[in-house]
């Protein structure tokens, strides 16, 4: 059990520095579509990403049924 729990700290930390350095560079995940609700005031940043969600589970929805489809 600890060799799992290191295991997904290591690829946690992994994650979170890749992400660091693609929004550093400009990248942002997910990206940030028409749609998606922004808000800021002062130093606090609320974001809403519905477009990013809708489009995401459209996507997954399309995969699974694909996937659960052609299995044999």
């Amino acid at each position: 059990m600890s060799r799992i729990l290191i295991i997904i700290g290591v690829i946690l930390l992994l994650a979170g520095i890749i992400w660091y350095f693609l929004e550093k560079v400009g990248l942002t995940f997910p990206p940030r579509l028409p749609g998606d609700i922004l808000i800021k005031k002062g130093n606090t940043t609320i974001y809403f990403p519905i477009v990013s969600s809708i489009l995401v589970s459209i996507i997954l929805t399309l995969l699974l049924y694909l996937i659960s489809r052609f299995k044999f």
